[in-house]
């Protein structure tokens, strides 16, 4: 791999000067920013008209009288506007951006805010094609800037680039420091909270991501504020207020890479509340709008298999994990191949997630939660715990609670499981897989009502949500019967036990459930 102290030669197409730091400009979009703000749009609005990159052309009359439009802005320019905004922009447009940066800090080694741009085009291409390689190269250029010029000093776009480059990493703890330092002195800086929002998101909270969402869109209108606001709201399960936001989104995006990132996250949505036609939908549209949207392919897939179209469903997980090969990725094509009785070829695919979180490991990237969740299921559940308490001390979110709660039964302690599941509730999380283990663990422990009715909850909100899990769960729910006619003391154990137990309480269902209770197995495999 390339150094950052040895930049190779590669031809150059353009040159842009360093950024200067004006006051920006404000684009149009609901509701506007209140106060001017020096960020990097209004520097990249300024740098391409210094540059002459937006040639303008002689007015040039047409047969109806008007002015000929100004040409369209190349690569360069359309991903310095998306970088500086927080916004997805193509592979190839960051890839010019990176050449063209690199080319300009070999000759000015001191300019801070190129050495910035940079850094966060190497976080951009990294996020873009799941390569963690990118990062390495990104904390380089980064912390450059901010030896030729310090935060303190005012370079908020370099600090915010490390915290969007922990965001990337899963480093949601280091991503927040890094961001709240940059609001404390800027608050009105609107370029720093979609990497808060997110560095909270990921840390698992989410009251505090609402709040950060309210104060982006007190001071900044447009596809990217309403974007977070759509995610922040899936999460917390407001599903019918992030598909209003979201496809506010898409209407205000202003380039094809930003609309299919709505379009695919309003996919996505449409999953959760297990609707694969309109995921499908969604997810198409995604990939008409932007043929790069490597992950619409993944949510494509996940629709298809709920459809019973698998041919068409395998063909599109192999295309995605070839474009864009998360673990997590990986992970559903391993488990549909297992679903299929293909072990062979679930067993490369588990390979390959083990080959990616090593490669991500290597470039500072932590992949815990899904290799937990990979261990608990088809690896050492113990191993799985211990990872995973791991990441529950740094990451307290309800995709970890779920995820230890999980490994925890899968390890033989359910009561601690159950626990942790339970958190992950509490936290906010919705979710069909959340709610089967819950099921599960509740069946575990005996207490067989609460157990049918988040087994019931779970097929209920998404019917199609694991190919593996999905008919386990209709086969536990089966096996736990019809309810008992006599009411929760029928339901969770004889009469004569609720009698002599002095209480029926879902607190104390072992007692209750006598010998008759299911008996937690110390591994299961």
């Amino acid at each position: 791999m390339e150094t950052e102290h040895e930049w190779p030669p590669h031809r150059e197409t353009l040159t842009l000067p360093p950024p200067p730091r004006p006051t920006p400009l404000e684009p149009a979009g609901p509701p506007p920013a209140r106060t001017a703000r020096r960020t990097m749009i209004g520097a990249a609005v300024a740098v391409l008209l210094t540059a002459g990159v937006l040639v303008v052309l002689p007015q040039t009359r047409t047969g109806g009288g008007h002015d000929a439009p100004p040409p369209a802005p190349g690569p360069v320019a359309r991903a310095l506007t998306a970088v500086g905004a927080g916004a997805p922009a193509a592979a190839a447009d960051l890839t010019a951006l990176i050449a063209d940066r690199r080319a300009w800090v070999r000759r000015h080694p001191s300019d801070d805010a190129s050495w910035a741009v940079l850094g966060s085009a190497y976080v951009g291409r990294g996020l873009r094609s799941a390569d963690s390689s990118y990062y390495p190269r990104a904390e380089w250029a980064l912390r450059r800037s901010l030896a030729v010029r310090p935060a303190a000093r005012g370079n908020a776009e370099a600090q915010i680039g490390l915290a969007a480059l922990a965001n990337a990493r899963h480093d949601y703890a280091g991503a927040r420091a890094a961001a709240e330092q940059v609001r404390r002195r800027e608050p009105k800086r609107w370029t720093v909270y979609p990497v808060l929002i997110d560095a909270y998101g990921g840390l698992g909270d989410l009251k505090g991501a609402s709040k950060a969402v309210e104060q982006l869109l007190d001071l900044r209108g447009g596809s990217v504020a309403l974007a977070q606001a759509g995610a922040v709201y899936r999460e917390r399960g407001w599903r019918e207020d992030a598909a209003a936001a979201l496809t506010e989104a898409a209407a205000y995006a202003t380039t094809p890479v930003q609309k299919a990132d709505c379009l695919r996250q309003l996919g996505d949505l449409a999953w959760d509340r297990g609707e694969p036609a309109e995921a499908l939908a969604q997810h198409a549209a995604a990939l008409r709008t932007d043929p790069g949207a490597h992950a619409a392919l993944a949510g494509k897939a996940r629709a298809e298999l709920a459809l019973g179209r698998t041919g068409a469903a395998r063909h599109d997980y192999a295309a995605a994990v070839a474009r864009l090969p998360l673990p997590e990725y990986l992970l559903e094509l391993g488990e549909l191949y297992e679903s299929l009785g293909l072990k062979v070829d679930a067993r490369a695919q588990y390979a390959r997630l083990r080959a990616r979180v090593a490669s991500d490991d290597g470039h500072g990237v932590s992949d815990a939660l899904v290799l937990g969740r990979f261990e608990a299921d088809h690896g050492a559940p113990d191993s799985a715990v211990g990872r995973l308490r791991a990441k529950w001390r740094r990451t307290p979110s309800a995709a970890v609670a779920d995820a230890l709660g999980w490994a925890l039964y899968r390890a033989g302690e359910p009561e601690e499981g159950l626990a942790f599941a339970k958190k992950a509730a509490e936290k906010g999380g919705r979710s069909a897989l959340f709610s089967y283990h819950r099921g599960v663990l509740e069946r575990e422990m005996g207490q067989q009502g609460p157990a049918r009715r988040d087994l019931e909850e779970a097929l209920r909100t998404n019917p199609y949500f694991s190919p593996l899990l999905v008919p386990k769960a209709r086969e536990v729910l089966e096996g736990l019967g019809e309810p008992a006619e006599g009411g929760p003391k029928d339901m969770y154990g004889s009469a004569t036990d609720s009698t002599s137990s002095g209480s029926d309480s879902e607190s104390t269902p072992r007692k209750a459930t006598g010998a008759a209770a299911p008996q937690p197995r110390k591994r299961k495999q």
